[in-house]
């Protein structure tokens, strides 16, 4: 297809979409999903909704904010288009006892009726959807009058922003896909969520991804984090070995350590959007 504004060919998102999906399907995502439970937990109680609201997670992963919402009374419904992970979720959830719906569900065309929720959330999840400006419509349409959008998204200057672009220079992207770190930007989250938004709280925060050594960190990503699994396996031996040590001097500049180990400053925006 072309886009008639600008002669070029848009992207084919549902082939992307099913790549993406391969990526985010294979390792085992869960290993590095549960270091990240304490930002889900962190934005469940900024929140603040009535006690039992129905509340949807888009691009849920293996859950970490469905139990975190889950812990605090609200009713939830745990959505992802990669089964295997919301199957993760799934096992997390009966061993703590809570009766969580689970939906294999697209971030851009969300299985709900308009308003059905009050409160939609996604952490480090639904800003990886191609379409970034379609999934952003979709957790608006899906939240209800005043209700509440809340989400956690890696920024561009950050680590796993500028992870993604270390990435991306070795194994680019397909042909007119913006970075997911655009929604760790106020202009964005601004322009696409503004219009039908009463107030949008944007809070700077840094999660810290604690690690025995840089070459951990590396080969546990490689290893068992769906994009950075992809990319490894994508390169030859010489490009393998080229992005290993852009990783290291990624690491490098974000390491806070000064024993050997690695604590590596990750920032991310909490983002909370009232919607009118």
């Amino acid at each position: 297809m072309t886009n008639e504004m600008t002669g070029q060919a848009s992207p084919d998102y549902e082939a992307i979409k099913t790549k993406q999906n391969a990526a985010w399907g294979s390792g085992d995502y869960a290993k590095v999903g549960v270091m990240l439970q304490l930002v889900g937990e962190t934005l469940a109680e900024a929140m603040e909704l009535p006690y039992g609201a129905p509340v949807l997670d888009v691009a849920a992963g293996n859950g970490n904010i469905t139990l975190a919402m889950a812990r605090r009374g609200y009713d939830v419904t745990s959505s992802d288009y990669v089964g295997e992970l919301l199957d993760m979720g799934r096992g997390r959830a009966e061993a703590e006892g809570f009766d969580i719906n689970f939906k294999v569900a697209d971030a851009e065309n969300l299985p709900f009726d308009d308003g059905s929720f009050t409160g939609v959330v996604s952490t480090f999840g639904v800003m990886f959807t191609p379409n970034q400006e379609q999934s952003a419509s979709e957790l608006l349409r899906v939240c209800k009058s005043g209700g509440r959008i809340g989400l956690a998204n890696w920024t561009p200057d950050g680590f796993i922003g500028q992870l993604f672009k270390t990435l991306g220079r070795l194994v680019p992207p397909p042909a007119g896909v913006q970075s997911p770190a655009r929604w760790g930007t106020r202009e964005w989250l601004e322009e696409n969520f503004g219009n039908e938004a009463s107030n949008i709280s944007i809070t700077p925060k840094t999660f810290k991804l604690r690690f025995e050594s840089p070459m951990a960190f590396i080969d546990l990503f490689r290893t068992y984090y769906g994009p950075v699994h992809k990319a490894f396996l994508a390169l030859e031996p010489a490009g393998q070995e080229e992005l290993t040590q852009d990783m290291l001097a990624l690491i490098e500049c974000f390491n806070i350590a000064d024993d050997g180990s690695s604590i590596i400053a990750a920032d991310y925006l909490e983002v909370l959007v009232d919607k009118k």
